[in-house]
């Protein structure tokens, strides 16, 4: 199977295991942006409304991305492809788009991450800008290879981010007490905050056939992919925040710094970076060429790539850190619950050739889909915190009334 390929998988074909399923999930949730989410959640937040937050949110977000992995299982094919049985060939484009020029941010946020711990922790001569550099280019060289070539990295890489991890984990434990938050720190409500952590394993939300159609089962792939992405979160999160209530500081270099985490934090920062970077250029190239398959999939990864490594050598991604999760939960949380309800709620059959076929009955848009989606984003706008649950519901009702009715 070559990189970015949208034909659907064969049974045969299918020989993925449940384990490398995990590690692609939890490869891809191992990274500093996990870290920086607990971080984000605040000063003034105690330690048990942490572990609530990151404890339930985590939960719920995996659960959403989980119930749909098994439709990868079942039909065999890319997200962006099945997402075409519920919105419409033209209707998916709007997805794919919002997949495509999200992640280009994501591989920036990523690398600036990386190449800032690198830069001050790593014993090599290289600055930000080198090791940013450095860092995009070995990620699109291994998913241009393939997802063969990415299985066999995540073999050797996550093994090692645990052993790294364990070490980080180890130095936060030896911490000394945490300082009390400044008198101006403030605590987010218990809904905002789960909007950010739920906001955040969603994320992923827009993967949950591309790596899942590579396995047979589909309670092997719903289980692989739950545990891939709650248990990163639960660990690596109260990790971020305690690390930021140390350093007194949300930046990852100078909370890793003021830790004294030494080359194993440089190491699994480095390592979680160009994982979840596999998974970031890998879904950008799908989606581009589910809109434009003329494009070769090797040309798709390496463009893709290379223009996340770019954007990842300007400067203010971290700045924008928080507004761009909650841009990332408004579109995906409403685009998951349509998705919920039309694969899981109320399951249909589908014809795969369909899904390939641009002047078949799955042409144009499909605007039951559209509007659900529409009438989720519109509900998450329109709370002023705890966002998350009314915005999945509302996309759900609003699917399952209009097909009962246009039916």
């Amino acid at each position: 199977m070559h990189a970015a390929n949208l034909s659907p998988v064969p049974h045969a074909g299918r020989t993925q295991s449940g384990w490398d399923l995990f590690l692609v999930f939890a490869a891809a949730n191992i990274v500093a942006t996990t870290l920086q989410v607990g971080a984000s959640l605040g000063a003034g937040l105690s330690p048990g409304r942490l572990f609530l937050a990151v404890g339930i949110g985590s939960v719920v977000g995996a659960a959403l991305v989980a119930a749909l992995a098994p439709v990868g299982s079942r039909l065999g094919v890319p997200s962006m492809v099945a997402a075409r049985a519920v919105l419409g060939h033209t209707g998916a484009h709007l997805v794919a788009a919002v997949l495509f020029l999200t992640n280009f941010a994501w591989i920036a946020v990523n690398n600036a991450i990386a190449a800032s711990v690198a830069a001050r922790m790593l014993p090599l001569p290289l600055d930000e800008r080198t090791w940013a550099l450095v860092v995009g280019l070995i990620s699109t060289a291994v998913v241009a290879g393939g997802p063969l070539a990415v299985r066999r990295a995540d073999r050797w890489a996550v093994p090692l981010m645990g052993v790294a991890g364990v070490a980080v984990t180890w130095v936060v434990l030896r911490l000394p007490a945490a300082p009390p938050p400044p008198a101006e720190a403030v605590a987010l409500p218990l809904p905002l905050l789960l909007d950010i952590v739920i906001g955040y394993q969603v994320s992923w939300l827009l993967m949950f056939a591309d790596y899942s159609r590579f396995t047979a089962k589909a309670r092997t792939s719903g289980v692989a992919v739950f545990l891939g992405l709650a248990l990163t979160a639960v660990w690596l999160m109260p990790l971020g925040w305690r690390l930021a209530r140390h350093a007194g500081s949300a930046d990852p270099g100078a909370m890793l710094a003021a830790a004294d985490a030494g080359t194993a934090a440089a190491v699994l920062i480095v390592l979680a970076t160009i994982t979840t970077n596999f998974v970031n250029i890998y879904l950008s190239s799908l989606a581009w060429r589910s809109v434009v398959p003329a494009v070769g999939s090797g040309a798709a990864v390496w463009i893709v790539g290379l223009i996340g490594t770019g954007l990842g050598l300007t400067g203010g991604w971290l700045d924008r850190f928080a507004g761009f999760m909650t841009l990332v939960g408004s579109v995906l949380v409403p685009v998951g619950g349509v998705l919920l309800a039309h694969f899981v709620l109320r399951p249909r059959p589908v014809e795969i050739a369909a899904l390939y076929d641009p002047h078949g009955p799955l042409a144009g848009i499909r605007w039951p889909g559209i509007v659900a989606w529409a009438a989720g984003v519109a509900m998450y706008y329109l709370m002023a915190g705890g966002a998350t649950v009314p915005s999945l519901v509302a996309a759900i009702a609003a699917y399952l009334l209009l097909t009962r009715r246009l039916r």
